[in-house]
């Protein structure tokens, strides 16, 4: 069975490591790009801006996306720096159909300089939608009073009803390079914005405009009513390289995809703050604590459920512990579900909580008989050394609740502890898996509630007390447990002893 074990836990690690190495090669032929070594062969597709021609950005709003029903001019550049970042605040008129729970569309355009973009043939344009539908945030409630903030019009059905919202920034980029293509080794994801012309002998593309789509953040977005009649607009430009634009672009089209999923608006603004609010480097890195973190929660789970299921006797293991430890676990994962966090983190901690109650059930040697719709609980006795942890138990909680019920933040902290004193009063130490390290940086990297990433740094000051108690209190090998035999004896093999 131990070994059968081993190789289940060997094959996941192998599968994990499988799965690193392949998105590693992925990424890697996302981001580098073959260039064509001959510019003069005629596969090859040259820039469009390599001859530094004048340039004008244009944006136009409109009800619809092919700007049938007309077109409003919001804001131009006539002298356009590829080169140039810059950021305009302007602001926009909206449409009596937008201000009623309506849409509006932003069409970008960048076109030769003096002309106009719809009479342009050798424009480039890009159309983005500049608001999206979205529940509000409900009233803040005091709760002193107990009064609301605001109260919300249309009653409670009006709060829960998807309404018209406002994004507030549009963010532009421009591939600046001089990258030459070769036609043989075009990359699909790059295709959709290449338009191309023939120029003499020569095959010429455009410059290649990108809207940012996941710098659209939920902080950002402005509730739209009825009587708003104006509002701002961030405009930002800046450059962009083809390795990051590739990046970027299956990155868009992975969060539309999880969104068609069912993936609220929030749940997508989680993972676009990971890539937004972070650089490459920083990003791979998270990609990589990520991918660590869900294995280590899966090997703890498994090593988890391996040691209480095998376990038949709580000597030396605090009951009050794993109680209260379940109890805390279920209050932080309803939290985090009434917050609507990050289902990385929301997902782990309901598994947790699924298995917290198990282990109650195991520690209290609790057995449920149904009859007919209606449990009945049997709890199994315990017998001497039993009864002598739980008073260990009962003496570590007094003297704990002296110094820490006062601190309410401090509540799962506090029925951390007991099992350290237990350690301390037999002398030993039960073998446990922890990832807690492995937690910090992911508690870094995941946006989630600011008390439920404390609570991540909290659980290291058991850690390293724990550490110092396995120091402290090697495995002692002679040592008889609950059933009269010793560390040697368990390991003995069973079966019968076969001839060298």
């Amino acid at each position: 069975v131990l070994g059968s074990k081993t190789s289940f836990t060997t094959l996941i690690v192998g599968v994990f490591v499988v799965y690193v190495l392949h998105t590693c090669w992925v990424m890697y032929g996302i981001v580098y790009t073959k260039p064509c070594e001959n510019p003069k062969f005629e596969n090859c597709i040259n820039p469009y801006l390599a001859g530094k021609p004048r340039l004008q950005l244009s944006i136009y709003t409109a009800l619809r996306p092919n700007a049938d029903g007309g077109h409003t001019l919001i804001h131009e550049e006539e002298d356009f720096d590829v080169e140039t970042k810059f950021e305009r605040i302007v602001n926009v008129s909206l449409p009596k159909k937008t201000c009623k729970n309506g849409t509006l569309y932003a069409m970008v355009f960048l076109h030769q300089a003096g002309m106009s973009p719809w009479q342009d043939p050798r424009q480039v344009h890009l159309v983005s939608q500049l608001t999206t539908y979205m529940i509000p945030k409900p009233p803040e409630v005091s709760l002193i009073s107990g009064e609301e903030a605001t109260q919300p019009k249309g009653g409670d059905s009006a709060v829960d009803r998807p309404v018209s919202h406002w994004r507030s920034r549009l963010t532009l980029n421009v591939v600046s390079e001089d990258f030459i293509f070769d036609r043989d080794f075009l990359p699909s994801d790059v295709h959709r914005y290449l338009r191309v012309f023939q120029n003499g002998k020569k095959r010429v593309y455009l410059p290649l405009l990108f809207v940012d789509e996941l710098s659209n953040r939920v902080k950002d977005l402005m509730e739209i009513n009825s009587t708003c009649t104006e509002l701002p607009l961030t405009i930002s430009y800046d450059t962009i390289s083809l390795g990051k634009l590739r990046f970027w672009i299956h990155m868009q089209d992975a969060v539309y995809s999880l969104q068609q999923f069912g993936f609220t608006e929030k749940d997508a603004d989680e993972i676009k703050g990971i890539f937004v609010e972070t650089n490459l480097y920083f990003l791979a890195l998270t990609f990589f604590v990520a991918a660590f973190h869900l294995l280590f929660d899966f090997l703890a789970f498994k090593h988890d459920i391996s040691f209480w299921k095998q376990k038949k006797s709580m000597v030396g293991m605090s009951s009050k512990a794993v109680l209260w430890r379940c109890f805390s676990t279920i209050v932080i994962f309803m939290y985090l579900f009434d917050e609507q966090t990050s289902l990385l983190v929301l997902i782990p901690a309901g598994v947790g909580s699924m298995i917290e109650v198990w282990k109650v059930k195991k520690a209290f040697k609790i057995q449920v008989i149904w009859k007919g719709v209606k449990p009945t609980f049997i709890f199994g006795k315990s017998d001497e050394s039993e009864r002598r942890t739980v008073e260990y138990d009962t003496l570590a909680m007094k003297y704990l609740s002296y110094l820490l019920y006062p601190m309410l933040y401090a509540f799962g902290f506090l029925f951390m502890l007991p099992q350290l004193f237990v350690n301390y009063k037999f002398i030993f130490v039960h073998p446990q898996a922890f990832n807690t390290f492995i937690d910090d940086i992911f508690a870094f990297i995941i946006t989630m509630p600011t008390s439920h990433r404390l609570a991540c740094f909290r659980d290291d000051v058991v850690f390293l007390v724990y550490l110092y108690q396995r120091w402290l209190y090697p495995v002692d090998k002679t040592r008889m447990n609950e059933y009269g035999l010793s560390y040697n004896e368990e390991e003995k093999p069973k079966g019968k002893a076969h001839k060298d």
